[in-house]
C-alpha cells in the first residue's frame, strides 16, 4: 500500500518543517548571545577623573614677570620722583628720603633671603642698585654741582663698582649685584682718561687697562655670569684699544707698538691661563704683535718694503706652530729634551702629540721620587710633582722629579692648568723628555692662534703680491696692435713695487719647508706665480719675457709627468683596509707636523697626483700665455708653437691619467695653429687654407691608429675631426673645393673605418661625406634634376637594407627600405606634380608600380605602401586633366546624381566593405 503524499503536498509540508526549524534556530541564537553577555560582561570602568586645567604659566614664570614689573615701576618712580619732584623738597628731606629708601632697598633682600625668597630679593637688590645711582646723581646735583661731570662719573662708577662688589660678595645668592659691579667697573679709568683731558691714545691705554682686568676677573671669578660680562667688556674695549693701536702704527709708529704690544701681551696671557679662549685670544695677540712689528718696520724701510716686512715678521710668527718651545732654567732629573718628544728613555711611550698615556708628559716612568726643595725654600723648576694633566693632545700622567734653581718657581706646563711635564724611564732615571732642560712647549691652542694669525697675514700679503701675476698672464691675452705687427703690447702695472716678487719668493720658501701636501702645492703654484710675475715686476724686454714663459711652461709640465721630487717627506696614502705608520720619532725632525693616525678604509689620493695636476694647470696656463704673446712676431709664432707642440706631445706620451688625453688634445690644436699660422706666412687663400687643414685629421687618423690607450686615440681623432669643420667652412666659398675637401674628409673617414673599432662611426661619416661632395658638385654644374641627388642615397641605402634583411629576416622592411625608398620616390613625386612633360610620371609611375608589385610579392609592407601611394598620387595627376574635361562636359545635374548613388551603394554593402577593409587591414599589418 503506498502511503505517500502527492508532491505537491509534500513539498508544501517541507517547506513548513523548514520555516518552523528557522524561527526556532533564531531565538536559540538570540539566547546564546544574552547568556554571553551576561557571562562575559566587562566591569564597569570607574568614572575619569576631570583633568586639572592647564596652567598657561608656570608658578615660577609668573612669580618672574610679577616681581620683573614691580622692579620696573619701582625704578621709574624713583627716577621720576629724583629728577621731577626733588625741588618740592629740603635738603633734609632730601637726605631722608632717599637715606632710607636705599637703605631699606638694600637691607630687604638680606631678609628675603632668609625666608629663601631669592627671586623677590633680586628684584628689590636690583631697586636698590638703582637708587644707589640715583644717590649719586643726586649728590653730585645737590652738594657737588661745580664738579666736572666726567670726572666725578670717573669716582662714583668706581665708588659703585666697589660697593656692589662687596654687596654681591657678601650676599652670594643675589645673581645681579657682581655682574652690575662688572659693568660698572668699565667706566671709571675710561671716563677718568676723557677728564684728564687725554687724547685717543691715553683712552685707549685706559681702555686696555680696563680690558686687562675684565681678563683677570674672567680668569679668577667664579660665577659664570661675572666671567660672561667680563668677556664682554674686555673685547669691547680690548678691541677698541686695539683698533686705536693700529690706526696709531700708521700715524704714529712708536706709540701704536707700545699700545699694541701692551695689549698682546694681556691677550696672550689670557690665552695662555684660559684654554677654552686660547685660539681667539692668541690670533689676536699675533695680530697686534704683527702690527706693532710691521708698523716700526714700515718707518725704518722704504714704502716698497712695507709689505714683505710684514710678510717676513708673519712667517717668523707662524713658525711657531713648529717651533714653539720656550727656554726655562732648570734641569730635569730624568734627563733633558724638547717637549712633546716623548719617543727617547727607556719604556718612553708614543709622541705626545698622538695622545699616548703614561706618567710624565709624553712617557711612562716609575718609582719618581719627589722633588728637593730649593735653598731658598721655592719650588724646583720642572715638573710639579705629582701633578698630572695632558701633554698637548691628553697623555695623562704624574710628573717625575727634577732639581731645581734656588729662587725658582715651577716651570713647565705643569704651571698651566695643571699639565705635568717630566721625564719617561724606568725609576725616573732613563733618558727621556723633560721641560725643564730645553724649554717648554707652548699650548697647542696658543700655537694654533699665533700660527693662524701669522697665516693670515702672510695670506694678505701674498694676495697683494698677485695682480703682476694677473697681469704677466692675461696681458698677451688684452692684445691692441695686429698679429705679426712686430709691435708689442703697452705695458701694465708698471709702477707696481718690484717687492712683490720677493713675498712670492718668501713665501715658497716657508711653505716648501712644510712635509705637508697642502704646503707643497701651494708652493709649486707659487713658484709658478713668482715665474710669471717677474717679467712684470722686472720689466724685462719682450725676447726675456717670452723665453722665461717657455722654460716655466717647460718646468711646470715636466714635474707633470715626474713630480717624484718634490714628493719626498710627504706621508703615504691611506689605502683601503690598511692604517699608516705615524711619522713621529727620534728621527724624525718634523715632530709637530708628523702624521696622524687616520682611520682603515680613507680613500687614498696619490700625492705625485695631486702635485701634478698642479703643475699640469701652470703648465698650460703659461703654454697659452706664451703662444698669444708670441703672435706679436713671426718667428716668435713659429718658435713657440713648435716648442709647445714638443712639450705637449711629451706629456701625452710621457704622463699619466686624464694629464695624457688634455695633452693629447691641446697637441693637436696647437698643430693646427701651426697649420694656419704656415698658411698664413704663405700667403695662401681660404679654400688652399682649407685643403691645408685636412692634413690635420690625416694626421691624427694615423696616429690615433698607433696610440694607446684608447682615450688618448679618441681624443686625439675626435679633436682632428673637428679641425675638419673650418676646414669646411673656409671652402665655402669655392663650391668645387668644397667638394674636393668633402671628398678628400670622407677619404679620410673611409680609411679610418678600416679599422674594427671604428668601422661602424666612420663607415657612415664617410658615406655623408661623399655624398655630400656629390652634392656640390651637381650643384656647382647646376644640375636641378632631384633623381641624380637622391639616386646616390637610395641605391646605398637599399642595399644596405637588403644586406640587413638577409642577416635578420624579422627586421622591419620600413627600417631596411623605407629610408632608401622615400629619398627618391617623394622627392621625384613631389618634380612630377611640377612637370608639364609626360616622362618623368611615366618613369615614377613604372617604377612605383614595380615597387608595389615587389612589395606585394615579398609581402614587405613598406614597399606596398610606398609604391601604391606614389602610383595613387601620379596616376591621379595624369588623370586630372582628363576627369575634369569630363566633368566639364557632363550635365550639372549628373555629378549630384553619380554622388547619390555611390553612396547609396556604399551603404547598401556597408558592412561586407568594411570586413573588407578589415582583411586588408590585416593583411597589411602582417607584412613586415
Amino acid at each position: 500500500m503506498d502511503n505517500s503524499l502527492p508532491p505537491a503536498d509534500e513539498l508544501v509540508l517541507v517547506d513548513r518543517e523548514l520555516a518552523q526549524l528557522d524561527a526556532r534556530r533564531s531565538q536559540l541564537l538570540a539566547r546564546r548571545a544574552w547568556l554571553l553577555q551576561v557571562l562575559y560582561a566587562p566591569a564597569a570602568s570607574a568614572a575619569p577623573r576631570p583633568r586639572p586645567p592647564v596652567a598657561d604659566a608656570t608658578p615660577r614664570s609668573a612669580q618672574n614677570v610679577l616681581l620683573t614689573l614691580g622692579g620696573t615701576l619701582l625704578t621709574i618712580a624713583a627716577v621720576a620722583f629724583t629728577l621731577v619732584s626733588w625741588g618740592s623738597m629740603g635738603i633734609g628731606g632730601r637726605a631722608a628720603v632717599l637715606s632710607v629708601v636705599t637703605s631699606a632697598a638694600l637691607a630687604a633682600p638680606v631678609a628675603l633671603l632668609r625666608r629663601s625668597l631669592v627671586s623677590t630679593a633680586e628684584s628689590v637688590a636690583a631697586l636698590g642698585l638703582v637708587l644707589m645711582v640715583l644717590d649719586a646723581y643726586a649728590l653730585h646735583r645737590v652738594a657737588l654741582p661745580e664738579t666736572d661731570g666726567l670726572g666725578y662719573s670717573a669716582v662714583a662708577a668706581a665708588v659703585l663698582a666697589g660697593a656692589w662688589t662687596a654687596y654681591g660678595s657678601a650676599l652670594p645668592r643675589l645673581r645681579v649685584p657682581l655682574p652690575v659691579a662688572v659693568v660698572a667697573g668699565q667706566l671709571p679709568l675710561p671716563l677718568g682718561a676723557l677728564a684728564a683731558g687725554g687724547g685717543p691714545t691715553a683712552f685707549a691705554w685706559a681702555a686696555l687697562v680696563t680690558a686687562a682686568a675684565d681678563g683677570a676677573v674672567v680668569l679668577w671669578a667664579r660665577p659664570r655670569s661675572v666671567r660672561i660680562t667680563a668677556v664682554t667688556g674686555a673685547v669691547a674695549l680690548g678691541g677698541w684699544a686695539l683698533l686705536t693701536g693700529g690706526w696709531l702704527s700708521l700715524t704714529s709708529p712708536w706709540s701704536g707698538a707700545a699700545l699694541l704690544l701692551a695689549g698682546a701681551a694681556v691677550t696672550l696671557y689670557v690665552s695662555w691661563r684660559a684654554p677654552a679662549l686660547a685660539v681667539g685670544a692668541a690670533a689676536v695677540a699675533g695680530l697686534a704683535a704683527l702690527t706693532a712689528a710691521g708698523g716700526l718696520l714700515r718707518t725704518a724701510v722704504p714704502a716698497d718694503w712695507a709689505v714683505p716686512g710684514y710678510v717676513l715678521c708673519a712667517l717668523a710668527l707662524a713658525s711657531l706652530w713648529r717651533t714653539g718651545t720656550v727656554p726655562a732654567t732648570g734641569t730635569g732629573a730624568a734627563g733633558t729634551g724638547p717637549a712633546d718628544a716623548g719617543e727617547a728613555g727607556t719604556g718612553g711611550a708614543g709622541p705626545a702629540d698622538a695622545g699616548a698615556a703614561g706618567t710624565g708628559a709624553a712617557g711612562a716612568g716609575a718609582g719618581g721620587a719627589a722633588a728637593p726643595a730649593g735653598p731658598t725654600g721655592a719650588a724646583p723648576a720642572g715638573a710639579g710633582a705629582s701633578g698630572t694633566g695632558a701633554a698637548e693632545a691628553g697623555a695623562a700622567g704624574t710628573g717625575s722629579a727634577g732639581t731645581g734653581v734656588p729662587g725658582a718657581g715651577p716651570a713647565g706646563v705643569g704651571a698651566v692648568g695643571g699639565g705635568a711635564v717630566g721625564g719617561a724611564g724606568r725609576g725616573g732615571g732613563g733618558r727621556g723628555a723633560s721641560s725643564a732642560g730645553g724649554g717648554f712647549r707652548l699650548p697647542r691652542g696658543v700655537r694654533l692662534g699665533l700660527a693662524g694669525a701669522g697665516a693670515g697675514v702672510a695670506t694678505l700679503g701674498v694676495v697683494w703680491a698677485l695682480p703682476p701675476v694677473v697681469a704677466g698672464l692675461l696681458g698677451p691675452m688684452a692684445r691692441t696692435t695686429a698679429v705679426w705687427s712686430g709691435e708689442h703690447t703697452g705695458r701694465v702695472l708698471t709702477s707696481y713695487p718690484a717687492t712683490a716678487a720677493l713675498v712670492l719668493a718668501v713665501a715658497v720658501a716657508a711653505l716648501a719647508a712644510v712635509p705637508r701636501l697642502w704646503g707643497r702645492c701651494g708652493a709649486l703654484a707659487l713658484a709658478w706665480a713668482l715665474l710669471t710675475a717677474l717679467p712684470v715686476s722686472l720689466g724685462l724686454p719682450y725676447a726675456a719675457t717670452l723665453a722665461l714663459q717657455l722654460v716655466t711652461s717647460a718646468a711646470a709640465l715636466w714635474i707633470s709627468v715626474r713630480p717624484g721630487p718634490l714628493t719626498p717627506g710627504l706621508r703615504a696614502p691611506v689605502r683601503q683596509g690598511a692604517e699608516p705608520e705615524t711619522g713621529a720619532g727620534p728621527a724624525t725632525p718634523w715632530t709637530s707636523w708628523a702624521p696622524r693616525r687616520t682611520g682603515a678604509g680613507t680613500p687614498a689620493v696619490e700625492p705625485a697626483t695631486v702635485l701634478g695636476w698642479c703643475a699640469y694647470a701652470g703648465g698650460l696656463a703659461s703654454a697659452v700665455s706664451a703662444v698669444a704673446l708670441a703672435l706679436d712676431v713671426r718667428g716668435a709664432t713659429f718658435t713657440v708653437l713648435g716648442v709647445v707642440l714638443a712639450l705637449l706631445t711629451g706629456v701625452a706620451a710621457l704622463g699619466t691619467d686624464a694629464r695624457r688625453v688634455v695633452a693629447a688634445v691641446g697637441a693637436v690644436l696647437t698643430g693646427t695653429g701651426l697649420v694656419c699660422a704656415v698658411a698664413a706666412a704663405g700667403g695662401f687663400a681660404d679654400h688652399w687654407t682649407a685643403l691645408a687643414l685636412l692634413l690635420v685629421p690625416a694626421v691624427t687618423a694615423a696616429v690615433g691608429a698607433r696610440t694607446r690607450p684608447r682615450a688618448v686615440a679618441l681624443a686625439v681623432e675626435i679633436t682632428g675631426a673637428a679641425v675638419a669643420l673650418p676646414a669646411f667652412g673656409l671652402a665655402v666659398s669655392r663650391p668645387a673645393f668644397l667638394a674636393l675637401v668633402l671628398a678628400l674628409g670622407g677619404v679620410i673617414a673611409a680609411a679610418t673605418a678600416v679599422r674594427p673599432e671604428r668601422r661602424r662611426f666612420a663607415s657612415w661619416t664617410a658615406a655623408a661625406l661623399f655624398l655630400l661632395a656629390t652634392w656640390v658638385r651637381l650643384a656647382d654644374w647646376e644640375v636641378t634634376t632631384p633623381e641624380a641627388y637622391t639616386l646616390p642615397v637610395t641605391v646605398p641605402a637599399l642595399v644596405l637594407g637588403f644586406l640587413r634583411r638577409r642577416r635578420d629576416t624579422e627586421a622591419s622592411s620600413w627600417t631596411a627600405f623605407g629610408p632608401g625608398l622615400a629619398a627618391t620616390l617623394l622627392p621625384s613625386l613631389l618634380a612630377a606634380w611640377t612637370d608639364p612633360e609626360w616622362l618623368r610620371p611615366l618613369a615614377l609611375g613604372v617604377a612605383a608600380l614595380a615597387v608595389t608589385l615587389i612589395g606585394a610579392r615579398f609581402r614587405l609592407q613598406a614597399l606596398l605602401v610606398l609604391g601604391g601611394v606614389v602610383l595613387a598620387l601620379d596616376g591621379l595627376h595624369e588623370l586630372a586633366p582628363y576627369v575634369v574635361q569630363v566633368v566639364g562636359a557632363l550635365p550639372r545635374w549628373l555629378p549630384p546624381a553619380l554622388a547619390g548613388l555611390l553612396l547609396l551603394a556604399l551603404g547598401a554593402t556597408y558592412e561586407q566593405r568594411l570586413r573588407d577593409a578589415r582583411r586588408l587591414r590585416d593583411r597589411v599589418a602582417r607584412m613586415r
